[in-house]
């Protein structure tokens, strides 16, 4: 029996956390999903998103607004909502210092009572700079970053100033006694290129164009996290390497087998197939820096390269060139087709389903293309409903199911991928990732609306309930009664239908809920408060997770029918459940009351190492996914 506190928070919770888990009848389309926010904890005096080079006040001090470092203007009232405004800044005014400066390539702004000077710190003087006092030292570091570019001083009230730094813009009312950041709401997280996509218990990862790298951790509220950026630097590392000996410069490399793509500054594609020691060259004439490649995992003879807009300087007529594909490693075909002329800097693609993605200055791009033919027309359509703003990355999970995007300014989103509504796959509602089914398990359609449909099986034909439905996905229960090696489902959509590709069809193929962002379903069992790294699990207690896949239990029963709240059955199978690799105790494995849901219940044990761990279950031999929880003594 659950507890019944438990039991009122849980159902209330899925139903906002899941979307199309609510599991009653939606009309609205797929749309894109922000992945965290657009702020960095650097650890300083406030959360930090990317560089600022300018920031001044209105002439009566009422307005603040600031220039980002991709020159784009906002402003701010009410110093917590910014607005995008025409605005160009003023001219600079350096107040003239009657001692010597407190750095010695300090700027100064302000006066005449009180001057503040920045460099690596920020000062302030009341004597004209005969003295200064350090407002943002501590223990040799700045708490409000380094690469201070600009500060302004109220004109209203001397004592209230704001920095634009490489962090971005933080202010003090009180003469720098102390700062707090006004990053909140600015869209400004400049990313360079999508390294990682949220899986298991590791989040997203995006790095930055000063190299540095970010990470959205799964469960994470606040912001993104500084992280690993080594092989990241190493791949720079390599490019520079590589250009040196090649006499060029390197803007682009991917190696698959011994297959090594090259782009250069000057619009050349370079590749090689014995690991880099010969190099055959293919000129683009009418187009500027190779910015990314995109090889086929299965045969990376067949590439897709991206180029940056041509120089503005450049004189001719011919048509610009910003995407090229290869069959065969060495003879490249134009298929920029209908692309507008802008910078492409990013490629993803699925050869599978003839799906191309680009993101380039003017938003995301998909074609349909047959990647196995030189000479195909290629003919793009926008993706629209994601912010006007130049996108740096696209990438495809894995499955070629979900669709990510990285938008300056704007941070990561994702979507269910665009081809899908032509090519209907099966996956895991749990993880949207495409396994193994097992008897009672939650799947979703993924790019069809299912009216109605049969599973074909060892069973027989079964009628399948559908349990919630959009344009773009809909969420059916595997039958309990299934039998067999695998399992087809036969469906109807629209006013046609689709035979799916069989699924695999075992005992158990456990799998723990995670939203799009890789954050788990993972609850307190006695208060039913969802555990994330805000709220974390505590020491002794009992963590209670939202799983599919399970498959039988005891008493059987019936598909389609949420489990209840009473005396629910329990899972047939043996479920054990590891942590940081360590078995822990289960204390409970039964239906969810919720259709497709099960509740797995463990006892947290007395452990000394603490913060995030890695949590799996698992049936018999088939392991879940891996999830990530934060515990505390």
């Amino acid at each position: 029996m659950y507890k019944s506190a438990t039991v009122r928070v849980l159902i209330a919770t899925l139903g906002g956390s899941l979307g199309l888990s609510a599991q009653v009848p939606q009309t609205a389309a797929a749309t894109w999903r922000p992945i965290g926010n657009t702020l960095i904890d650097r650890s300083l005096a406030g959360l930090a998103s990317g560089p600022v080079d300018r920031v001044w006040y209105s002439t009566n001090g009422s307005q603040l607004l600031i220039r980002t470092a991709s020159g784009k203007v906002f402003g701010t009232s009410d110093f917590e909502t910014w607005q995008a405004v025409s605005a160009a800044p003023p001219a600079l005014s350096t107040p003239p210092v009657s001692g010597r400066l407190p750095e010695a390539e300090a700027q100064t702004r302000g006066g005449p009572t009180r001057l503040y000077a920045f460099g690596k710190f920020v000062y302030s003087s009341e004597n004209g700079g005969a003295s200064w006092e350090n407002l943002t030292a501590y223990r040799d570091t700045s708490i409000i970053g380094n690469g201070m570019r600009d500060l302004a001083v109220s004109p209203a009230n001397d004592q209230e100033a704001t920095v634009a730094a490489a962090s971005g813009v933080f202010r003090t009312v009180d003469g720098g006694k102390s700062w707090s950041g006004l990053n909140q709401g600015l869209p400004n997280l400049p990313g360079a290129q999508l390294l990682r996509l949220p899986s298991g218990d590791q989040g997203a990862r995006l790095a930055l164009p000063d190299a540095s790298v970010v990470e959205w951790q799964p469960g994470q509220k606040q912001a993104w996290l500084p992280a690993d950026n080594s092989v990241y630097v190493q791949e720079l590392s390599l490019r520079k390497a590589i250009g040196a000996m090649q006499g060029v410069t390197v803007t682009a490399y991917k190696k698959s087998g011994d297959m090594i793509y090259l782009g250069t500054a000057d619009a050349q594609l370079k590749v090689s197939t014995d690991g880099g020691k010969n190099y055959t060259t293919y000129a683009v004439p009418e187009s500027g820096a190779v910015q990314r490649f995109w090889t086929d995992p299965a045969d990376p003879r067949i590439a897709i390269a991206v180029l940056d807009a041509r120089s503005t300087s450049a004189v001719t007529s011919s048509p610009a060139v910003h995407v090229l594909r290869t069959i065969n490693g060495g003879a490249w075909d134009d298929i920029t087709g209908n692309l507008p002329d802008s910078s492409v800097r990013g490629v993803t693609a699925d050869r599978s389903s003839e799906a191309v993605y680009v993101a380039t200055a003017r938003g995301v791009f998909y074609a349909s293309l047959n990647l196995e033919t030189l000479g195909s027309a290629a003919s793009w359509t926008p993706l629209t409903g994601l912010p006007e703003a130049p996108s740096a990355d696209v990438k495809l999970d894995d499955g070629g199911h979900q669709l990510f995007a990285a938008i300056d300014g704007y941070g990561v989103y994702s979507t269910l991928a665009p081809h899908r509504l032509n090519d209907p796959r099966v996956v895991s509602a749990a993880d949207f990732v495409a396994r193994a089914a097992a008897p009672g398990s939650l799947v979703s359609i993924a790019g069809a609306r299912v009216t109605s449909g049969q599973a074909l099986g060892q069973q027989g034909n079964v009628q399948l309930a559908v349990l919630a439905s959009t344009d773009t996905e809909t969420q059916i229960q595997i039958p309990f009664e299934a039998r067999g090696s695998s399992l087809s489902l036969a469906v109807f959509s629209g006013d046609h239908n689709i035979t799916l590709p069989s699924v695999p069809l075992e005992a158990a193929a456990p799998a723990i809920f995670v939203a799009h962002d890789g954050s788990p379903m993972l609850y307190d069992a006695d208060s039913g408060v969802m555990l994330d790294a805000m709220t974390p699990a505590r020491s002794r207690g009992h963590i209670q997770i939202l799983a599919t896949g399970l498959g039988r239990v005891t008493p059987d029963w019936p598909t389609g029918i949420a489990g209840p709240i009473d005396n629910p059955p329990k899972v047939a199978a043996t479920v054990t459940a590891m942590l940081d690799g360590q078995p822990v105790e289960v204390t409970k494995a039964v239906l969810a009351p919720y259709i497709g849901y099960y509740l797995i219940e463990i006892e947290v044990p007395k452990i000394v190492n603490y913060g995030p761990a890695e949590l799996y279950v698992q049936v018999g031999a088939q392991p879940s996914n891996r999830v990530r929880v934060y515990i505390e003594p």
